[in-house]
């Protein structure tokens, strides 16, 4: 005679038991999802920066003034881009209510050059002494 289960019909008894495979898999899953999105989520204004022989810098220490291909700016890489004559009116206010250390300058090396030094322009005049000019390391060809 056959030995029945406990649901009567010869079937395996159940087990209480979690799978945590699947659980494992899950979490697997979120986690490749978080790695491949995380760096999409950091913000940031995209700029080619020109290539030089930059020093390292602490680029929090001071406000980060980005120029756009396009001439658009941005403050510490904000997303909501200025236009000029918004940026040449509230800079000096800023500076005056931040008071940076220093001031770094990202202008894309696409840029027209005017735009830049008329974003450069309006920082001297601002008060600004300290102004930088982030650079990309150049590659050495050898």
């Amino acid at each position: 005679m056959r030995e029945r289960g406990l649901r009567g019909r010869g079937e395996l008894p159940l087990t209480a038991d979690i799978n945590v495979t699947s659980l494992v898999d899950v979490a697997f899953v979120l986690l490749i999802i978080f790695m491949i999105t995380a760096p999409i989520m950091q913000g940031g204004v995209d700029v080619q920066l020109p290539r030089g022989d930059p020093q390292p810098i602490e680029p929090r220490e001071g406000l980060i003034v980005s120029v756009d291909r396009e001439g658009q700016i941005f403050l510490d890489d904000n997303d909501s881009p200025l236009q000029y004559e918004e940026f040449r009116a509230t800079f000096r206010i800023l500076v005056d209510r931040r008071q940076p250390r220093g001031v770094y300058l990202r202008g894309d090396r696409r840029a027209a050059y005017g735009n830049v030094v008329r974003v450069l322009a309006v920082m001297q005049r601002a008060g600004v002494d300290n102004v930088a000019v982030i650079l990309e390391e150049e590659e050495i060809r050898r």
